[in-house]
C-alpha cells in the first residue's frame, strides 16, 4: 500500500533534524541532514504502518499539511509498505505442498530449483514487481 503523511521537521541541537508524524502516534526519527532525515521518515512511517495493516488496527487519516501548527517544517512524506516488506522482511518460510509424482521426477531431472520457481510464479500470479 502507499500512504502520504505530513511529518514536522526540527533542526536539533546537536544538529540535523528530529522528525515526528502527528498522525501516527509513537512515529519519530532523526537524520544528519534533511536528505537523510526524509529517508528516515518514509522507513518509520512504513515500518509503523505495516505494523497496522499485519496487526488488522485502522490506518490512521493523514491529515492534511495545512492543519499541521508546528514552529518545525512541515513535509509530505510519501511511505510504501509493500516495498518496505520487499526490503526487510525477507526471511525464508518454509511451505509444504503437493505435485504429480510425474513432474516432480522430471523437474528433479532437469535441475529445477523448486524454491525458485514457486517464488517467481506467486511474483508472476501477484502481479508484483520483480527485484532489480
Amino acid at each position: 500500500m502507499k500512504y502520504v503523511y505530513p511529518a514536522v521537521f526540527e533542526e536539533a541541537e546537536e544538529g540535523g533534524y528530529n522528525v515526528s508524524v502527528p498522525d501516527i502516534p509513537g512515529t519519530f526519527t532523526c537524520g544528519d541532514d534533511m536528505a537523510d532525515a526524509i529517508f528516515m521518515a518514509e522507513d518509520a512511517i512504513a515500518m509503523m504502518l505495516a505494523d497496522y495493516e499485519d496487526s488488522g488496527r485502522p490506518v490512521p487519516k493523514a491529515s492534511s499539511i495545512g492543519e499541521i501548527k508546528t514552529d518545525g517544517i512541515v513535509s509530505l512524506v510519501r511511505a510504501d509498505t509493500d516495498e518496505w516488506r520487499r526490503l526487510v522482511d525477507n526471511k525464508a518460510v518454509k511451505k509444504t505442498l503437493t505435485i504429480p509424482n510425474w513432474l516432480n521426477s522430471k523437474a528433479e531431472k532437469a535441475g529445477v530449483n523448486f524454491s525458485q520457481t514457486l517464488q517467481d510464479a506467486l511474483i508472476e500470479k501477484l502481479g508484483l514487481p520483480t527485484s532489480a
